[in-house]
């Protein structure tokens, strides 16, 4: 038996919308929506934007006539961007393809590579992995725009290698909202990375880094999460029987504040895993990040909440030092001292109408409202507000107290590089300091040993 797909209602309207729109060719996008064993929702579709030679002005030109003139790295760049913007519980479940009735026989092929792409491209940088419990289906749907006829697919993604034939899937669209739980926590982060190499650039910088968080994520999966200020038996329920039973209430506005506890060491006979190098420099992560994941109230278990919270807590921090290092490769550093503060970017909630999950992105401190409200019909196709805009952390603002630069900037991450003093002693100092420290040795013997005889004649 396939998979099912709960599908919400606006996804219905959106693809009927996209279908009255096209006139001939097709149009790509991608499923998003959360995936668990027994099933899979469907929050949202988002259609592959326009590159930049489709468009003349404010038009469109014509759609591509042929499914091999799809541009598989222009699709698997848009699933990348998407992927960043999505909180906790959320990620490209897989491919829509709307397709005239000539197109419809070769869609198939077309979709299966589309699925691979997509999916190799989103995991491209993320610092976890998926396990066991992970469900490696990943939807792919064809919809006839003249018929409307709708076929869902799945194919296996966990081996690429291996061409797993498709599936057929259930394509189940609701009546009713589907409703989430929302898991806050705030966390406060001090990570330093040290760079082994001497080298300066950002890519080497940026190469580094990575290599830091990802250790620094496996320490995350040692982490212990309460919930509401309780602990709870990983396997066990994430809610209360009484609330489970009257979840369908309220489900929809109830929010579960996290909180994420590191383990102490106090056996003194635990082995320490200190490791002592040499470095270069070190970059410095320091602030309060704010994570927000989401569960589905369908008998949602702790260990789900716990995967989610913690994939969005890596996630964010990847992502904006992903998203910095961009910047700096392309627009280079606001200054030029050797020891450098950068700011990280903010991040920013936006709603979704007619659901309270939402959506987020990041913002540097110079783009405004606009900047993020173009970004979010761009990439999700999302038309937002500028008064619905939250943004998780509080503006940051400059301060002449260097010490309190360093050590206390409140709810604002920031990455700090610290280049350390190079100078070297030349080896004719450090000869004439080697021949001092025998010579005062030398001495030290001969008073030891005069006092040594005195004491024998005594």
């Amino acid at each position: 038996m396939g998979r099912s797909y709960y599908v919400e209602e606006a996804v219905e309207k959106y693809f009927y919308k996209r279908i009255q729109q096209q006139q001939k060719g097709f149009i790509t996008g991608l499923i998003i929506g959360q995936s668990s064993a027994q099933r899979e929702f469907v929050l949202l579709a988002a259609q592959t934007p326009h590159k930049e030679d489709q468009r003349e002005g404010n038009t469109v030109k014509p759609a591509l006539s042929k499914l091999d003139e799809i541009d598989e790295d222009w699709v698997s760049s848009h699933a990348s961007q998407v992927s960043r913007m999505l909180p906790g519980g959320l990620l490209v479940l897989g491919v829509f393809l709307i397709t005239s009735p000539e197109l419809s026989k070769d869609s198939q092929n077309a979709l299966r590579k589309l699925i691979f792409a997509v999916e190799k491209s989103s995991m491209k940088n993320r610092l976890w992995s998926f396990d066991d419990n992970d469900v490696c289906d990943r939807a792919a749907l064809h919809i006839c725009s003249a018929t409307k006829k709708i076929t869902c697919r799945t194919f296996d993604v966990k081996d690429p290698k291996v061409r797993a034939p498709a599936k057929p899937a259930d394509w189940k669209y609701q009546s009713s909202t589907l409703s989430w739980l929302t898991i806050d926590c705030n966390v406060r982060l001090d990570l330093t990375v040290p760079r082994l190499s001497a080298a300066s650039s950002y890519q080497e910088q940026q190469k580094c880094t990575r290599a830091g968080t990802s250790k620094w994520a496996k320490e995350i999966d040692d982490v212990t999460l309460i919930f509401n200020g309780r602990v709870k038996d990983i396997d066990g329920d994430l809610l209360d029987e009484k609330k489970s039973s009257r979840s369908s209430s309220f489900s929809n506005s109830q929010t579960i504040t996290a909180n994420i506890l590191r383990p102490c060491l106090t056996n003194n006979d635990s082995r320490s895993t200190a490791l002592v190098q040499v470095c270069k420099s070190s970059v410095t992560f320091k602030g309060i990040v704010r994570c927000r994941a989401y569960v589905h109230t369908n008998k949602p278990k702790v260990r789900d909440a716990v995967q989610v919270l913690k994939r969005d807590l890596v996630d964010t921090v990847s992502n904006r030092c992903e998203i910095l290092f961009e910047d700096l490769l392309l627009n280079g550093p606001q200054n030029d001292d050797e020891q450098e503060l950068c700011l990280l970017p903010q991040r920013v909630f936006v709603p979704i109408a007619g659901s309270n999950v939402t959506l987020c992105d990041y913002a540097f401190g110079d783009e405004t409202a606009e900047d993020l409200h173009q970004r979010f019909l761009e990439m999700l196709d999302q038309d937002v507000q500028s008064d619905g805009l939250v943004f998780a952390e509080e503006k940051y603002t400059e301060t002449n107290n260097e010490e309190k630069l360093a050590t206390d900037i409140p709810c604002l991450e920031n990455l700090k590089i610290d280049q350390p003093d190079t100078s070297k002693k030349n080896p004719a100092s450090l000869r004439s300091s080697h021949r001092m420290s025998i010579l005062i040795a030398v001495v030290v013997a001969v008073i030891a040993a005069l006092f040594s005889f005195q004491y024998l004649l005594d």
